[in-house]
């Protein structure tokens, strides 16, 4: 059993928060990290992200808290192990919540308006997408597009559809990677965890995996390779993270695959050396390029 303080925390997920690097993008892909003004937007868009989408796991907590203690892994969250009582993660959502309107509205009306949808559409998976097969994965990849759309307009920068679209299909990845696990996790009992969960099956889940991942390559490669690209970045030499992209998704499918893993994403990317040296390297060779 955790203290009061360190439930609250566990609740919070802020290991979750690494997802929100993706509101980084624009800021890196736009050359504007050495511009001091628009790092500290940008990273306050990371803080406001951070706490909109830790009160969002606050609220799927309390609706899934049932439904949780049938999870082997689910059960030890603090509501579902009744660490905490629904009453303090309310209390906890609201001033998640409030923290992320208020640093919201200092970034501007067009960073509002998305913040407002992300909230939106996390009470939607709370309430009703999760529970419908194929809508779930969907509305949770959506997620992740509308942060890096948080990120460009937290600077006042145009988000290219290509990192729109390599969002999405990654996304997607992850998250049919984490219905897999579930489904290995679970056995008979995912449809009682879920109703969604008893619509898939791992067979259906790997060929979708497999299209997903083709996707998130195939688009990235042609993304570095593209004279456009070329033209707006500076540098003719972007297709040199094509090797550590690859990686990366080749690594994270072993893990899905051969060991069971992929449950949880950002644990994963923290935990396995590898992944975490491959998403390093390219993130570092994307700087040198980009600005040296």
């Amino acid at each position: 059993m955790r203290g009061r303080i360190g439930a609250m925390v566990a609740l919070a997920r802020p290991y979750q928060w690494v997802k929100n690097g993706l509101v980084l993008a624009p800021l890196v892909f736009s050359r504007r990290l050495l511009v001091p003004r628009d790092c500290a937007l940008a990273l306050a868009a990371v803080l406001a992200f951070s706490a909109l989408s830790s009160a969002g796991y606050v609220i799927n907590d309390i609706t899934d808290r049932e439904a949780d203690r049938l999870n082997p892994e689910k059960r030890h969250r603090p509501l579902a192990s009744g660490e905490l009582d629904v009453g303090t993660a309310v209390r906890m959502a609201v001033v998640l919540g409030a923290l992320a309107v208020g640093m919201s509205i200092a970034l501007g009306r067009a960073f509002v308006g998305i913040a407002v949808l992300y909230a939106g559409l996390q009470f939607a998976y709370s309430l009703w997408t999760k529970r419908h097969v194929v809508l779930d994965v969907i509305s949770v990849s959506l997620g992740f597009v509308l942060r890096a759309f948080a990120g460009g307009a937290a600077i006042g920068v145009e988000v290219s559809p290509w990192l729109i679209f390599i969002t999405f299909v990654l996304a997607l990845f992850l998250v049919l990677a984490r219905r897999r696990h579930e489904l290995v996790v679970l056995g008979d009992g995912a449809e009682a965890h879920r109703s969604a969960l008893g619509q898939y099956s791992i067979r259906l889940t790997d060929q979708m995996i497999s299209i997903v991942a083709g996707a998130t390559l195939v688009s990235y490669m042609i993304y570095t390779a593209s004279s456009e690209i070329q033209a707006k970045l500076g540098t003719r030499h972007l297709y040199l993270t094509v090797p550590f992209a690859a990686f990366g998704i080749l690594r994270y499918l072993y893990l899905i695959e051969e060991r069971d893993e992929g449950g949880d994403p950002g644990r994963l990317l923290l935990t396995d050396g590898p992944l975490l040296l491959a998403v390093l390297l390219w993130m570092a060779t994307i700087v040198a390029l980009l600005y040296l």
